[in-house]
């Protein structure tokens, strides 16, 4: 049962890429959201919503523009410390920013992941899908 319901909510959020996303990145302007500096908060499997206890890990993120597109810096721990730099194509939507990518983290580390993220001016949430593994995160704004 638990399988099968991280299948479903995987498919689910992949399903929804297409209509929370198309187009190109759009060029910052004075209305963007600030989604730029540095964020903190945890990430952990989804196997919590299948009722099977989890963990939830500490992450800190760092967002910079690069031209039409976003750079995060993930670091954090999960048994050893890790820090993986990931290029974020992304569009705005009203006071927020929707993100889309794939990256390949290396077999030691899963493998290829899809993933979809929102980040606003106090939050930026992201949902992440690989051949072993499903999860998600919620940041905020460092102070």
């Amino acid at each position: 049962m638990g399988k099968l319901l991280l299948s479903f909510i995987g498919l689910a959020l992949l399903s929804l890429l297409p209509q929370v996303y198309s187009g190109e990145a759009k060029k910052s302007s004075s209305d963007s959201p600030a989604i730029v500096g540095t964020w903190q908060g945890t990430w952990g499997p989804l196997s919590k919503i299948a009722g099977k206890d989890a963990v939830e890990m500490k992450l800190d993120c760092n967002v910079v523009r690069k031209g039409d597109a976003w750079e995060a810096t993930f670091e954090g721990e999960c048994g050893r410390p890790y820090k993986y730099t990931i290029k974020m194509d992304g569009r705005q939507a009203g006071a927020a920013v929707l993100f889309k990518g794939t990256v390949d983290l290396g077999a030691k580390d899963g493998g290829v992941y899809d993933w979809i993220g929102r980040a606003s001016d106090k939050e930026f949430v992201g949902f992440y899908t690989s051949a072993k593994y499903a999860g998600a995160f919620r940041l905020s704004k460092a102070k």
